[in-house]
């Protein structure tokens, strides 16, 4: 079991950064791949960036390449989305959730652990 906990989240105007933050505990933080989903009201959960066990393969959805960044501190058990160049469409319920099988995981149904979701708002 793996708890994961998101922080970082907040109101931010278009064109501004917000760094992301979610905390792992329980089993070891490196056995699973991480990934960024995120939700608005009505809409389902998709994909936002995901980043394999070492660190070192990562992949983006098309709307936020070149403006977000996934990161993961494996002394720290965390792991981070740097989002810059914010844009109203940004706006949603943040998920972070842990994947224990495959590298890098794109496919929302393949996570097996979610954190609670942290809120972003981008004013514009």
């Amino acid at each position: 079991q793996v708890q994961l906990v998101e922080s970082g989240g907040g109101l931010v105007q278009a064109g501004g950064s917000l760094r992301l933050s979610c905390a792992a505990s329980g089993r070891t933080f490196s056995n699973y791949a991480m990934g960024w989903f995120r939700q608005t009201p009505g809409k389902e959960r998709e994909f936002v960036a995901s980043i394999s066990r070492s660190g070192i393969n990562t992949a983006y959805a098309d709307g936020v390449k070149g403006r977000f960044t996934i990161s993961r501190d494996s002394a720290k058990n965390t792991v981070q989305l740097q989002m810059n160049s914010l844009r109203p469409e940004d706006t949603a319920v943040y998920y972070c959730a842990a994947a224990t099988y495959g590298s890098i995981v794109r496919v929302e149904r393949a996570f097996d652990y979610w954190g609670q979701g942290t809120q972003v708002t981008v004013s514009s």
